[in-house]
């Protein structure tokens, strides 16, 4: 894919349904009773992994488009699947439905794609086993493909030692299969759509302070959901639209939950114009159309409480770090390297290739910037997030942005390259 700059970016545009809450939606759904009707339904590939799971455990659901109906069969309703659950490139589906699968009857398998397959998978088999779940890596070392047999589980309350909404989901949703109530304590609060959707279906969820718990065997009811749209979509044209001269795009029905829009808190750090307009809410979600005109940005450091709400969007972040004045430091973001790729690696790299003043450190990046920057050749490892990342870039930048891999946007956000030529005015 070969970009570059063209005109400012004008006009009104809705970004996909949120991809953590079109997951949750599913999974929630299935484990309800009754119909649960979802609109504005992500169908990235991730999403579409999760369907294709539930399916093979003997969930009827009928996709239309963005539309979804599932046909739950209650808490203990899911079927042995007759093969292996495949999860693609989704770590939310692999860590969640482990937390699901260790509470089933039968035993299962896990897996997914060779990127999967590298990730992190340590962190849900510790508590799930604190929980006398039987979870195996096959290989043996701590990755999916991953084996699991339900048991009689055990309610614990357990120390995250990360800030993870995909490692307290897995907790929690195991949890609705325990003897006792299950508690999650973080670091420091992540996302909390799990907490928010459960309470919607029925379940008896509370948080005090980083602290999360469930009751066991709720009666989950199903319910109509409609997914406010991605911040972490909309955050690639939240960034071009502030680096893009003359620029104004006002985004529909996005969604604010104030455990993800660190993205927002951190442009308007940096002096981003920024203006929520219908605030509301969507089922249990804060949500708001949000109006970006182009701004200077100056550097902002980026660290502590603020990082898990903001994981998925710092590779944008460090592309704005790259076009404000002044130095951009991120810190306590050592997450990035377990995510699709080595991210602080591979943004790095790139920003470098780009003409960027930039140095990795062990758990983020120092940016200097406002240096003129140019095209280059982009290696994406095939990571959606990166991809994206430099479609913004390449639109500030002089000379053209050669993107490889760029096909890699279908697991989040399949028509992002059309969205982003439609505002091009």
């Amino acid at each position: 894919m070969i970009l570059k700059y063209t005109a400012p970016l004008k006009g009104e545009l809705s970004v996909p349904g949120d991809k953590s809450i079109s997951h949750r939606s599913v999974m929630f759904g299935a484990l309800s009773e009754g119909l649960t009707e979802v609109d504005n339904f992500l169908t990235g590939a991730d999403c579409l992994s999760t369907i294709s799971c539930f399916r093979q455990m003997g969930i009827d659901i009928v996709q239309e488009g963005t539309h979804v109906k599932i046909y739950g069969k209650g808490l203990h309703g899911l079927k042995a699947p007759g093969t292996i659950l495949d999860a693609g490139n989704s770590g939310t589906t692999v860590r969640l439905m482990s937390g699901i699968l260790a509470g089933q009857p039968f035993r299962s398998v896990i897996t997914g794609d060779a990127s999967i397959q590298k990730r992190p998978m340590k962190r849900i088999m510790t508590p799930l086993t604190m929980m006398h779940a039987d979870i195996s890596s096959i290989r043996q070392n701590g990755c999916a493909p991953l084996e699991i047999g339900g048991g009689n589980l055990q309610g614990i309350h357990y120390e995250s030692p990360v800030a993870s909404a995909q490692v307290k989901s897995c907790v929690l949703l195991a949890g609705l299969y325990a003897e006792g109530i299950t508690k999650v304590t973080e670091p420091v609060i992540s996302r909390n759509h799990s907490e928010l959707m459960l309470r919607y279906f029925g379940a008896d969820v509370r948080t005090e302070g980083t602290t999360a718990s469930i009751v066991p065997n709720p009666r989950l009811i199903g319910q109509k959901v409609n997914v406010p749209g991605d911040i972490s979509s909309a955050a690639y044209f939240i960034a071009a639209a502030l680096l893009v001269p003359n620029s104004e795009v006002l985004l529909r029905n996005v969604g604010i939950n104030p455990t993800r829009d660190g993205m927002l808190r951190v442009c308007k750090a940096m002096g981003a114009d920024i203006t929520f307009v219908n605030e509301n809410r969507s089922g249990a979600e804060p949500c708001a159309d949000i109006l970006i005109r182009s701004s200077n940005l100056k550097g902002a450091t980026i660290e502590g409480e603020i990082i898990p709400t903001l994981i998925d969007e710092l590779p944008v972040i460090a592309v704005l770090g790259a076009f404000a004045q002044g130095t951009t430091v991120i810190r306590d973001a050592a997450e990035l390297k377990v995510k699709e790729s080595d991210r602080i690696a591979v943004m790095t790299e790139n920003l470098s290739r780009i003409g960027c003043d930039v140095q990795a450190t062990k758990d983020g990046m120092v940016i200097r910037g406002g240096k003129p920057l140019h095209g280059a050749v982009i290696d994406t490892k095939k990571d959606h997030r990166i991809a994206m990342s430099f479609a913004v870039a390449a639109l500030a930048c002089e000379g053209e942005m050669d993107i490889r891999d760029d096909d890699c946007v279908k697991i989040s956000y399949p028509d992002f390259y059309k969205d982003l030529h439609a505002l091009e005015q």
